[in-house]
Protein backbone atom coordinates (compact mmCIF):
# COMPACT_ATOMS: atom_id res chain seq x y z
CA UNK A 1 0.00 0.00 0.00
CA UNK A 2 1.23 3.81 -0.79
CA UNK A 3 1.09 6.09 2.03
CA UNK A 4 -2.34 8.03 2.12
CA UNK A 5 -1.47 11.39 0.91
CA UNK A 6 -4.77 12.32 3.05
CA UNK A 7 -4.20 10.82 6.43
CA UNK A 8 -1.84 14.19 7.67
CA UNK A 9 -1.19 14.67 11.24
CA UNK A 10 -2.90 16.93 13.49
CA UNK A 11 0.09 19.48 13.80
CA UNK A 12 0.05 19.43 10.16
CA UNK A 13 -3.33 20.22 9.60
CA UNK A 14 -3.09 22.81 11.67
CA UNK A 15 -0.08 24.07 9.29
CA UNK A 16 -2.35 24.22 6.32
CA UNK A 17 -5.09 25.80 8.00
CA UNK A 18 -3.46 28.53 8.86
CA UNK A 19 -0.94 29.30 6.40
CA UNK A 20 -2.64 32.45 5.49
CA UNK A 21 -0.67 33.70 9.34
CA UNK A 22 2.82 33.01 7.76
CA UNK A 23 4.88 34.89 6.08
CA UNK A 24 5.36 35.02 2.28
CA UNK A 25 9.18 34.18 2.45
CA UNK A 26 8.63 31.23 4.33
CA UNK A 27 5.37 30.28 2.42
CA UNK A 28 7.81 30.48 -0.96
CA UNK A 29 10.37 27.95 0.70
CA UNK A 30 9.93 23.85 -0.08
CA UNK A 31 10.11 21.75 2.31
CA UNK A 32 13.36 19.14 2.42
CA UNK A 33 12.49 16.00 0.66
CA UNK A 34 15.69 14.62 1.60
CA UNK A 35 14.56 15.34 5.40
CA UNK A 36 11.27 14.24 4.41
CA UNK A 37 12.39 10.97 3.42
CA UNK A 38 14.65 10.32 6.00
CA UNK A 39 11.48 10.58 8.16
CA UNK A 40 8.84 8.65 6.60
CA UNK A 41 11.49 5.54 6.74
CA UNK A 42 11.60 6.24 10.28
CA UNK A 43 8.00 5.95 10.53
CA UNK A 44 7.74 2.39 8.76
CA UNK A 45 10.83 1.28 10.66
CA UNK A 46 8.99 2.66 13.88
CA UNK A 47 6.54 0.28 12.60
CA UNK A 48 8.78 -2.94 12.59
CA UNK A 49 9.06 -2.71 8.55
CA UNK A 50 12.77 -3.18 7.86
CA UNK A 51 13.48 -0.34 5.86
CA UNK A 52 17.43 0.67 4.36
CA UNK A 53 18.19 4.39 4.31
CA UNK A 54 20.15 5.75 1.36
CA UNK A 55 18.48 9.22 1.67
CA UNK A 56 20.35 10.13 4.21
CA UNK A 57 24.07 12.54 3.34
CA UNK A 58 25.51 11.30 6.59
CA UNK A 59 28.30 9.03 7.21
CA UNK A 60 27.74 6.03 9.61
CA UNK A 61 31.22 6.47 11.15
CA UNK A 62 31.86 7.62 15.09
CA UNK A 63 33.43 10.84 15.14
CA UNK A 64 37.58 9.81 16.21
CA UNK A 65 38.56 9.48 19.58
CA UNK A 66 41.16 11.97 19.53
CA UNK A 67 38.22 14.63 18.53
CA UNK A 68 35.40 13.06 21.19
CA UNK A 69 38.47 13.20 23.67
CA UNK A 70 39.22 17.46 23.07
CA UNK A 71 35.53 17.72 23.57
CA UNK A 72 35.97 15.92 27.25
CA UNK A 73 38.42 18.22 28.04
CA UNK A 74 36.80 21.32 26.87
CA UNK A 75 33.97 20.72 28.99
CA UNK A 76 36.10 19.62 32.08
CA UNK A 77 38.20 22.73 30.96
CA UNK A 78 34.83 24.98 31.34
CA UNK A 79 34.62 25.80 27.49
CA UNK A 80 30.44 26.51 28.57
CA UNK A 81 30.37 30.55 27.51
CA UNK A 82 29.81 32.63 24.44
CA UNK A 83 32.36 32.29 22.40
CA UNK A 84 33.45 35.29 19.88
CA UNK A 85 30.65 35.49 17.34
CA UNK A 86 33.13 34.50 14.55
CA UNK A 87 34.63 31.65 16.31
CA UNK A 88 37.22 31.23 19.34
CA UNK A 89 40.58 32.57 17.54
CA UNK A 90 42.48 29.22 17.85
CA UNK A 91 40.16 27.22 15.71
CA UNK A 92 40.16 30.18 13.21
CA UNK A 93 43.99 29.65 13.35
CA UNK A 94 43.77 26.37 12.71
CA UNK A 95 41.96 26.57 10.23
CA UNK A 96 44.29 29.16 8.25
CA UNK A 97 46.87 26.17 9.19
CA UNK A 98 44.26 23.79 7.25
CA UNK A 99 44.15 26.17 4.08
CA UNK A 100 47.33 27.08 4.29
CA UNK A 101 48.51 22.96 4.21
CA UNK A 102 45.98 21.07 2.43
CA UNK A 103 44.93 23.89 -0.69
CA UNK A 104 48.14 26.05 -0.54
CA UNK A 105 45.91 28.85 0.02
CA UNK A 106 46.96 32.17 2.05
CA UNK A 107 44.55 33.70 4.51
CA UNK A 108 44.59 35.16 8.12
CA UNK A 109 42.34 34.62 11.26
CA UNK A 110 40.42 37.71 10.40
CA UNK A 111 39.43 36.27 7.07
CA UNK A 112 37.54 33.35 8.49
CA UNK A 113 33.63 33.07 9.99
CA UNK A 114 32.76 29.62 11.67
CA UNK A 115 29.02 28.51 12.15
CA UNK A 116 26.67 26.32 13.13
CA UNK A 117 27.36 24.20 10.09
CA UNK A 118 28.57 24.78 6.44
CA UNK A 119 24.91 25.01 5.55
CA UNK A 120 24.26 28.51 8.19
CA UNK A 121 27.96 29.30 6.25
CA UNK A 122 26.70 29.14 3.07
CA UNK A 123 22.90 30.53 4.07
CA UNK A 124 24.96 33.54 5.76
CA UNK A 125 26.72 34.41 2.69
CA UNK A 126 23.59 34.52 0.23
CA UNK A 127 21.54 36.74 2.97
CA UNK A 128 24.37 38.94 3.22
CA UNK A 129 25.00 39.56 -0.23
CA UNK A 130 21.49 39.35 -2.46
CA UNK A 131 19.12 41.87 -2.36
CA UNK A 132 15.67 41.40 -3.94
CA UNK A 133 15.93 40.62 -7.69
CA UNK A 134 19.09 39.50 -7.41
CA UNK A 135 20.09 36.62 -9.22
CA UNK A 136 22.09 33.85 -8.22
CA UNK A 137 23.58 31.04 -10.75
CA UNK A 138 23.46 27.54 -9.38
CA UNK A 139 24.50 24.42 -11.27
CA UNK A 140 21.70 21.86 -11.51
CA UNK A 141 21.94 19.03 -10.24
CA UNK A 142 22.05 21.31 -7.06
CA UNK A 143 21.78 20.55 -3.46
CA UNK A 144 18.12 20.69 -2.22
CA UNK A 145 18.79 23.85 -0.01
CA UNK A 146 20.45 25.93 -2.80
CA UNK A 147 17.78 27.81 -4.07
CA UNK A 148 15.64 27.68 -1.34
CA UNK A 149 17.99 29.60 0.47
CA UNK A 150 18.22 32.03 -2.79
CA UNK A 151 14.25 32.24 -2.29
CA UNK A 152 14.45 33.46 1.28
CA UNK A 153 17.36 36.09 0.61
CA UNK A 154 14.28 37.26 -1.90
CA UNK A 155 16.86 36.54 -4.97
CA UNK A 156 15.84 34.66 -8.17
CA UNK A 157 17.63 31.16 -8.53
CA UNK A 158 19.29 30.76 -12.02
CA UNK A 159 19.46 26.57 -12.95
CA UNK A 160 22.04 25.91 -15.26
CA UNK A 161 21.64 22.18 -15.99
CA UNK A 162 24.02 20.01 -16.56
CA UNK A 163 23.01 15.88 -17.61
CA UNK A 164 24.58 12.74 -16.81
CA UNK A 165 26.30 12.75 -20.43
CA UNK A 166 28.07 15.76 -19.20
CA UNK A 167 28.90 14.08 -15.94
CA UNK A 168 26.85 16.58 -13.98
CA UNK A 169 29.30 19.61 -14.71
CA UNK A 170 28.67 22.50 -16.41
CA UNK A 171 30.93 24.47 -19.22
CA UNK A 172 31.80 27.84 -18.98
CA UNK A 173 30.02 28.79 -21.93
CA UNK A 174 26.76 27.73 -20.25
CA UNK A 175 28.31 29.68 -17.46
CA UNK A 176 28.84 32.80 -19.63
CA UNK A 177 25.37 32.61 -21.50
CA UNK A 178 23.73 32.39 -17.83
CA UNK A 179 25.33 35.58 -16.60
CA UNK A 180 23.52 38.74 -17.10
CA UNK A 181 23.63 42.61 -15.28
CA UNK A 182 20.98 41.02 -12.27
CA UNK A 183 24.13 37.71 -11.21
CA UNK A 184 25.13 38.62 -7.91
CA UNK A 185 26.20 35.21 -7.11
CA UNK A 186 27.56 31.81 -8.60
CA UNK A 187 27.05 28.91 -5.97
CA UNK A 188 29.86 26.08 -7.12
CA UNK A 189 29.21 22.54 -4.75
CA UNK A 190 32.51 20.42 -5.73
CA UNK A 191 32.98 17.24 -4.98
CA UNK A 192 28.92 17.59 -5.41
CA UNK A 193 25.96 16.80 -3.38
CA UNK A 194 23.84 14.86 -5.03
CA UNK A 195 25.54 13.22 -8.29
CA UNK A 196 29.32 12.86 -6.84
CA UNK A 197 30.81 15.03 -9.52
CA UNK A 198 34.45 16.55 -9.17
CA UNK A 199 35.46 19.50 -10.82
CA UNK A 200 39.38 18.84 -12.23
CA UNK A 201 41.60 21.58 -11.98
CA UNK A 202 41.61 22.29 -15.60
CA UNK A 203 37.79 22.68 -15.58
CA UNK A 204 37.90 25.14 -12.45
CA UNK A 205 40.16 26.99 -14.80
CA UNK A 206 37.82 27.54 -17.74
CA UNK A 207 35.16 28.89 -15.24
CA UNK A 208 37.01 30.85 -13.21
CA UNK A 209 38.74 32.53 -16.61
CA UNK A 210 34.88 33.41 -17.05
CA UNK A 211 34.09 34.63 -13.62
CA UNK A 212 37.36 36.76 -13.87
CA UNK A 213 35.34 38.89 -16.50
CA UNK A 214 32.21 39.82 -13.64
CA UNK A 215 34.14 40.79 -10.84
CA UNK A 216 31.16 41.82 -9.07
CA UNK A 217 29.98 38.33 -9.18
CA UNK A 218 30.20 36.20 -5.72
CA UNK A 219 31.13 32.71 -5.61
CA UNK A 220 30.33 30.38 -3.13
CA UNK A 221 32.27 27.69 -3.50
CA UNK A 222 30.86 24.64 -1.29
CA UNK A 223 33.90 21.91 -0.87
CA UNK A 224 32.59 19.77 2.07
CA UNK A 225 33.00 16.98 0.60
CA UNK A 226 36.53 18.12 -0.18
CA UNK A 227 37.90 14.95 1.85
CA UNK A 228 35.59 12.32 0.20
CA UNK A 229 37.08 12.37 -3.59
CA UNK A 230 38.38 9.56 -4.97
CA UNK A 231 41.18 11.36 -7.71
CA UNK A 232 43.91 12.83 -5.75
CA UNK A 233 43.97 16.06 -4.47
CA UNK A 234 41.38 18.22 -3.92
CA UNK A 235 40.96 21.37 -6.40
CA UNK A 236 39.57 24.64 -5.31
CA UNK A 237 38.85 27.14 -7.72
CA UNK A 238 40.09 30.50 -4.67
CA UNK A 239 43.56 28.93 -5.84
CA UNK A 240 43.08 31.15 -9.11
CA UNK A 241 44.74 34.51 -8.12
CA UNK A 242 41.75 35.62 -10.43
CA UNK A 243 39.56 35.29 -8.75
CA UNK A 244 40.48 34.65 -5.21
CA UNK A 245 39.26 37.77 -3.83
CA UNK A 246 35.71 36.84 -5.39
CA UNK A 247 35.50 33.80 -3.75
CA UNK A 248 34.33 32.34 -0.34
CA UNK A 249 35.12 29.29 0.18
CA UNK A 250 32.31 27.13 2.44
CA UNK A 251 34.24 23.87 4.40
CA UNK A 252 33.52 22.34 7.53
CA UNK A 253 34.04 19.29 9.94
CA UNK A 254 30.57 17.27 9.51
CA UNK A 255 31.71 14.71 6.43
CA UNK A 256 35.24 14.30 6.78
CA UNK A 257 35.34 13.64 10.27
CA UNK A 258 31.92 12.42 10.52
CA UNK A 259 31.15 15.06 12.89
CA UNK A 260 27.63 16.25 11.47
CA UNK A 261 25.77 16.46 14.50
CA UNK A 262 28.68 18.40 16.30
CA UNK A 263 27.63 21.36 13.40
CA UNK A 264 30.88 23.10 12.97
CA UNK A 265 30.90 25.29 9.25
CA UNK A 266 33.00 27.82 8.68
CA UNK A 267 34.06 30.20 5.62
CA UNK A 268 37.18 31.77 4.55
CA UNK A 269 36.56 34.73 2.41
CA UNK A 270 37.60 38.42 1.59
CA UNK A 271 37.27 40.65 4.57
CA UNK A 272 34.07 42.69 3.18
CA UNK A 273 32.28 39.30 3.22
CA UNK A 274 33.60 37.86 6.62
CA UNK A 275 32.34 41.36 8.64
CA UNK A 276 28.83 41.01 6.35
CA UNK A 277 28.42 37.61 7.70
CA UNK A 278 30.02 38.39 11.26
CA UNK A 279 27.31 41.40 11.85
CA UNK A 280 24.67 39.18 10.41
CA UNK A 281 25.33 35.75 12.37
CA UNK A 282 26.08 38.07 15.60
CA UNK A 283 22.20 39.26 15.34
CA UNK A 284 20.62 35.89 14.79
CA UNK A 285 22.43 32.83 16.74
CA UNK A 286 25.73 34.24 17.57
CA UNK A 287 29.02 31.70 17.63
CA UNK A 288 28.59 28.48 18.01
CA UNK A 289 28.86 25.45 20.17
CA UNK A 290 31.91 26.09 22.27
CA UNK A 291 32.70 22.59 23.23
CA UNK A 292 32.08 21.48 19.08
CA UNK A 293 34.63 24.50 18.22
CA UNK A 294 37.14 22.68 20.32
CA UNK A 295 36.40 19.53 18.99
CA UNK A 296 36.73 21.07 15.62
CA UNK A 297 40.13 22.44 16.87
CA UNK A 298 41.29 18.70 17.59
CA UNK A 299 39.74 17.43 14.02
CA UNK A 300 42.21 19.86 12.37
CA UNK A 301 45.39 19.51 14.40
CA UNK A 302 45.35 16.02 14.83
CA UNK A 303 45.79 13.15 12.69
CA UNK A 304 44.14 12.80 9.45
CA UNK A 305 44.45 9.19 9.23
CA UNK A 306 40.77 8.49 10.26
CA UNK A 307 39.86 10.89 7.79
CA UNK A 308 41.98 8.59 5.17
CA UNK A 309 40.62 5.19 6.65
CA UNK A 310 36.87 6.42 5.79
CA UNK A 311 38.00 7.68 2.22
CA UNK A 312 39.02 4.23 1.58
CA UNK A 313 35.97 2.79 2.87
CA UNK A 314 33.55 5.33 1.16
CA UNK A 315 35.32 4.41 -2.39
CA UNK A 316 35.21 0.74 -2.10
CA UNK A 317 31.06 1.17 -1.31
CA UNK A 318 31.13 3.46 -4.05
CA UNK A 319 32.74 0.67 -6.54
CA UNK A 320 30.49 -1.57 -5.18
CA UNK A 321 27.10 0.11 -5.74
CA UNK A 322 28.12 1.25 -9.28
CA UNK A 323 28.80 -2.39 -9.73
CA UNK A 324 25.62 -3.24 -8.18
CA UNK A 325 23.61 -0.49 -10.11
CA UNK A 326 24.85 -1.37 -13.04
CA UNK A 327 23.38 -4.85 -13.06
CA UNK A 328 19.90 -3.09 -12.89
CA UNK A 329 17.84 -2.95 -16.55
CA UNK A 330 16.91 0.93 -17.58
CA UNK A 331 19.28 2.62 -14.63
CA UNK A 332 21.74 4.80 -16.37
CA UNK A 333 24.96 5.49 -14.36
CA UNK A 334 27.99 7.06 -14.10
CA UNK A 335 31.50 6.58 -12.05
CA UNK A 336 30.99 9.30 -9.24
CA UNK A 337 34.60 10.75 -8.29
CA UNK A 338 34.23 12.23 -4.69
CA UNK A 339 31.28 12.14 -2.15
CA UNK A 340 29.13 9.62 -1.03
CA UNK A 341 26.01 9.78 -3.30
CA UNK A 342 25.19 7.80 -6.49
CA UNK A 343 22.80 9.45 -9.04
CA UNK A 344 21.24 7.14 -11.52
CA UNK A 345 19.40 8.19 -14.20
CA UNK A 346 15.90 6.47 -14.38
CA UNK A 347 13.21 7.98 -16.43
CA UNK A 348 12.87 4.60 -18.21
CA UNK A 349 11.17 3.59 -15.90
CA UNK A 350 8.18 6.42 -16.08
CA UNK A 351 4.69 5.54 -17.43
CA UNK A 352 5.36 1.95 -15.96
CA UNK A 353 2.76 0.37 -13.59
CA UNK A 354 2.72 -1.85 -10.95
CA UNK A 355 -0.73 -3.10 -9.03
CA UNK A 356 -2.63 0.07 -9.82
CA UNK A 357 0.30 2.72 -9.51
CA UNK A 358 1.57 4.45 -12.35
CA UNK A 359 5.54 6.01 -12.06
CA UNK A 360 5.20 9.22 -13.38
CA UNK A 361 8.14 10.72 -11.99
CA UNK A 362 11.21 10.06 -9.82
CA UNK A 363 9.56 10.87 -6.36
CA UNK A 364 7.19 8.49 -7.43
CA UNK A 365 9.79 6.12 -8.14
CA UNK A 366 11.89 6.81 -5.20
CA UNK A 367 8.04 6.19 -2.99
CA UNK A 368 7.43 3.02 -5.12
CA UNK A 369 10.85 1.58 -3.39
CA UNK A 370 10.17 2.94 -0.27
CA UNK A 371 6.87 0.97 0.10
CA UNK A 372 7.24 -1.88 -2.18
CA UNK A 373 11.12 -2.85 -1.70
CA UNK A 374 11.33 -0.98 1.43
CA UNK A 375 14.69 1.19 0.47
CA UNK A 376 14.73 5.26 0.85
CA UNK A 377 16.45 7.16 -1.93
CA UNK A 378 15.42 10.60 -2.99
CA UNK A 379 13.99 11.44 -6.12
CA UNK A 380 16.06 14.10 -8.55
CA UNK A 381 13.42 16.55 -9.05
CA UNK A 382 14.54 17.91 -5.10
CA UNK A 383 17.80 18.39 -6.65
CA UNK A 384 16.92 19.97 -10.20
CA UNK A 385 17.01 16.71 -12.15
CA UNK A 386 14.09 14.72 -12.35
CA UNK A 387 14.83 12.22 -14.14
CA UNK A 388 17.23 10.59 -11.49
CA UNK A 389 16.93 9.43 -8.23
CA UNK A 390 19.90 10.12 -5.14
CA UNK A 391 21.23 7.14 -3.23
CA UNK A 392 23.74 7.52 -0.53
CA UNK A 393 25.79 4.52 0.09
CA UNK A 394 27.35 6.33 3.37
CA UNK A 395 26.27 2.60 4.87
CA UNK A 396 27.75 -0.86 4.96
CA UNK A 397 28.40 -2.82 2.46
CA UNK A 398 25.87 -5.80 3.41
CA UNK A 399 23.16 -2.57 3.80
CA UNK A 400 24.17 -1.80 -0.16
CA UNK A 401 24.14 -4.97 -1.26
CA UNK A 402 21.18 -5.57 0.23
CA UNK A 403 19.44 -2.48 -1.09
CA UNK A 404 20.56 -2.70 -4.71
CA UNK A 405 19.01 -6.43 -4.98
CA UNK A 406 15.63 -5.40 -3.12
CA UNK A 407 15.58 -1.88 -5.57
CA UNK A 408 16.47 -4.46 -8.75
CA UNK A 409 13.83 -6.67 -7.44
CA UNK A 410 11.32 -4.28 -7.02
CA UNK A 411 11.85 -2.17 -10.42
CA UNK A 412 11.25 -5.59 -11.93
CA UNK A 413 7.67 -5.56 -10.71
CA UNK A 414 7.09 -2.26 -13.02
CA UNK A 415 5.69 -3.51 -16.50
Amino acid sequence: MFLSQNKLPLYSIFFENNMNLLSQRLNALSPSETLAMSQKSNELKASGIDVINLSVGEPDFDTPEHIKEAAKKAIDENYSRYSPVAGYPTLRKAIVEKLKKENGLDFSADEIVCSNGAKQSVCNVIMAIVDKGDEVIIPAPYWVSYPEMVKLAEGVPVIVSAGIEQDFKITPYQLEQAITPRTKAFVLCSPSNPTGAVYSKEELRGLAEVLAKHPNITIISDEIYEHINYIGAHASIAAFDSVKQQTVIVNGVSKAYAMTGWRIGFIAAPQWVVKACNKLQGQYTSGPCSVSQKAAEAAYTGTQQPVEVMRKAFEKRRNLIVDLAKEIPCFEVNLPQGAFYLFPKCDAYFGKSYNGKTINSAADLAMFLLEEGHVACVGGGAFGAPDCIRMSYATSDENIVEAMRRIKNTLALLK
